[in-house]
């Protein structure tokens, strides 16, 4: 015999996970809406989050990480440094390889991009949610964290 409690829990777990990977994507779009890009294609955009995430690295492991063949990743690179978003210097260790990190200009960048998705969440929660409704979302903020931290 099932227990008919573990049948609906599950079901509403399997309904939860549905509709968290689509609000997820909702969300992602509209914060993607009030990046200022200035010409930065989204593969750009990542490539200079994983630098700032992750430090310097080369062509071959930008290429591994974003799933795209060197000689792309090369050509973005290219077009990122005559952008002057990134620096390439040899790699210490190995001579042989060049290890490109962010400039100034890039950081600046990620910071203003940064500073406007954050003041729209602000501004949404602040205009949408009540207090006890703000209480609710930092508490579920905190559950959701659990999913992704190990």
């Amino acid at each position: 015999m099932t227990d008919d409690r573990s049948d609906s829990r599950i079901a509403q777990a399997h309904t939860a996970a549905a509709e968290l990977r689509v609000l997820i994507g909702k969300l992602k779009r509209r914060l993607r809406e009030r990046m200022a890009l200035d010409g930065i294609t989204l593969s750009q955009l990542s490539v200079l989050s994983h630098l700032d995430r992750e430090g310097p690295a080369t062509i071959s492991e930008l290429a591994r990480v974003e799933n795209v063949r060197p000689q792309s990743m090369g050509a973005t690179v290219a077009g990122m440094q005559a952008a002057g978003l990134l620096n390439g210097e040899p790699d210490p260790g190995d001579g042989r390889r060049h290890l490109l990190s962010l400039t100034p200009m890039a950081r600046e960048k990620i910071r203003t991009t940064r500073a406007a998705r954050e003041d729209w969440l602000f501004h949404a929660i602040r205009e949408r949610y009540n207090a006890s409704e703000q209480d609710a979302l930092a508490r579920g903020i905190g559950l959701l964290k659990r999913l992704v931290d190990d």
